[in-house]
């Protein structure tokens, strides 16, 4: 099954790899981006620890709290998804139909097509991004990171991204109702961000806020795999968090496959 499945899939890939390659000034301009918006928090936080007249947050120092933001912007940057806005192109324009006459799955050519990208993406930005960090710790601790934290996060990071894909996917599944998916897209990205922990991290909230949070499926797509690179948790918590994010991609997995059961009957293209 593996085979057959990667054969039929494989082509998939590498027309996402290609696409990628082709058009690298999207990568490298997206990257830029992301990286300033980052740097703009960095600077937010500093002017937090400056003015607060306190050298910890939470038991965090600007170091630390610089850290867990680079962490996160890297995080954020590898789970991005075009799953959402590549549904809702399809449907508009019609496309979708040389999907669904073909003996392949929506989510599946999808998530290979992407994984193209992703593939390109891992030694163009995620490995170098992860040196700039190991470097950081070094620099400023004079230490650095166990061989199992950088396991554990990219086992996390697998799934947040998963988790990501799929939640993304049952947003796009919107547009066989809405058609135009800009200010959908807009509102989840802001609902992600926040609960996610990448705007304000998750551990400045009340522990009893923190718990809430913690067990939504945002924070499983970035607080997570931070949390886990920093070692911050305990060998109990790391099962637990992996447990959740588990959980969560199962469920947003199987949400799927019943909402696109459901939802193409409604296909209606736009102007044809």
């Amino acid at each position: 099954m593996i085979s057959k499945m990667k054969n039929m899939y494989w082509c998939f890939t590498k027309a996402g790899f290609k696409t990628t390659s082709a058009y690298k000034s999207d990568l490298i301009g997206y990257f830029i981006g992301e990286s300033l918006y980052n740097i703009v928090l960095i600077f937010v936080w500093r002017c937090v620890f400056l003015y607060g007249g306190e050298s910890t947050h939470k038991g965090f120092t600007l170091a630390e709290i610089t850290l867990y933001l680079l962490l996160s912007g890297i995080v954020s940057f590898m789970d991005e998804t075009d799953s959402i806005f590549i549904l809702g192109e399809e449907i508009r324009d019609g496309s979708i139909i040389m999907r669904l006459v073909k003996p392949i799955s929506l989510d599946k050519s999808i998530l290979f097509y992407e994984l193209g990208n992703k593939i390109l993406m891992l030694f163009c930005v995620f490995i170098p991004s992860i040196v700039c960090v190991s470097g950081y710790v070094w620099f400023v601790y004079k230490a650095s990171f166990p061989i199992s934290s950088y396991l554990l996060f990219f086992v996390s990071l697998s799934l947040s991204y998963l988790l990501s894909f799929y939640f993304n996917l049952i947003f796009g599944f919107l547009s066989f109702y809405l058609l135009n998916l800009w200010g959908v897209s807009m509102m989840k990205t802001a609902i992600v961000k926040f609960f996610s922990g990448q705007v304000i991290p998750l551990f400045l909230f009340s522990p009893i806020i923190e718990k809430i949070f913690s067990v939504l499926p945002m924070a499983s797509m970035t607080y997570t795999p931070v949390m886990l690179f920093l070692g911050k948790y305990t060998s109990i918590q790391i099962v637990y968090n992996l447990g959740v994010q588990l959980f969560w991609l199962v469920f947003f997995y199987v949400a799927c496959q019943i909402v696109w059961r459901t939802v193409q009957n409604k296909l209606m293209i736009q102007g044809g």
